[in-house]
């Protein structure tokens, strides 16, 4: 697939370890990093230093965190392309990560696509995982799957509903909002089993709640964000519900048919299916 076909962006605020381990597996498994933009969002360790000794297609210094919305916005207009790959920096990437998500999306006319993802630590050989889990889930499909973890974005989208909401109050909310756009536009939208992620499990959001004084528990953003969505109660329940059913149909018909599902957690040593 030719590299200018499409572009990558991630968001990080502190957490170089991680971001290291993103941008070295991706390069690991082929990636020109000339089509990746970082954008910093004001990060007080090595992240500055470790990003200026990258060939990067682009590095942006925020001076304070913006949060999400912003930053993806930064990074998806400084290096336009057909796809814009938007991800988190607490993950690694598997072989054919990028070609196989733009692939299934153009086969069945996704505009937007993510990848199938296992949660928790590193305590398997990911690399063997994926290439065996891509190979037996290569043609499952959740026609209306969709994570922020890391989502393809074809340019019809942004010219169709805008980009995300560039509201640093939002922490943790700009994705909500951005699928509630989507399904809106009823734009089509997709989640394969032939291209595979590794996610820590949202360590940057972590970081910020250790930095702000807050639990895992509590939310990031303003609890009263729902509104902005300007749905009543009975609405959002009644989505919420209908969401978890076909969550959970789609696991139990996936695990009948694979012994697995697109969405895997790791317990204990062991894996857990979602």
């Amino acid at each position: 697939m030719n590299p200018l076909k499409y572009s990558i962006t991630f968001a990080c605020y502190n957490q170089v370890n991680y971001t290291r381990q993103c941008i070295d597996s991706m390069v690991k498994h082929g990636l020109d990093v000339s089509r990746l933009v970082v954008v910093d969002n004001g990060s007080s360790d090595d992240t500055k230093n470790y990003l200026n000794t990258l060939p990067l297609g682009g590095r942006i210094f925020n001076k304070s965190n913006l949060g999400c919305g912003v930053a993806w916005n930064q990074g998806a207009l400084a290096l336009q392309s057909e796809w814009t790959i938007i991800m988190n920096n607490d993950v690694l990437v598997s072989r054919g990560w990028v070609e196989n998500l733009i692939d299934v999306a153009e086969a069945n006319g996704l505009k937007i696509i993510s990848p199938a993802l296992i949660e928790g630590p590193l305590d398997y050989d990911f690399d063997a995982f994926a290439e065996d889990a891509m190979v037996k889930m290569k043609d499952a499909l959740r026609i209306g799957g969709r994570h922020a973890v890391c989502l393809a974005v074809h340019e019809s989208v942004w010219l169709e509903i805008g980009y995300f909401q560039p509201i640093p109050k939002l922490l943790g909310y700009e994705d909500t909002m951005f699928f509630h756009e989507v399904d809106k536009a009823r734009i089509p939208i997709g989640m394969t089993g032939r291209s595979w992620l590794h996610h820590y499990g949202s360590i940057t959001q972590s970081a910020l709640k250790q930095e702000r004084g807050l639990s895992e528990k509590d939310g990031l953003g303003n609890r009263r964000n729902y509104r902005l969505l300007q749905q009543g109660w009975l609405e959002r329940k009644l989505k919420k519900i209908k969401k978890l059913r076909q969550i959970q149909s789609w696991c139990a018909q996936e695990t009948r048919q694979f012994g697995m599902s697109m969405h895997g957690g790791r317990e204990h040593g062991r894996f857990s299916w979602k």
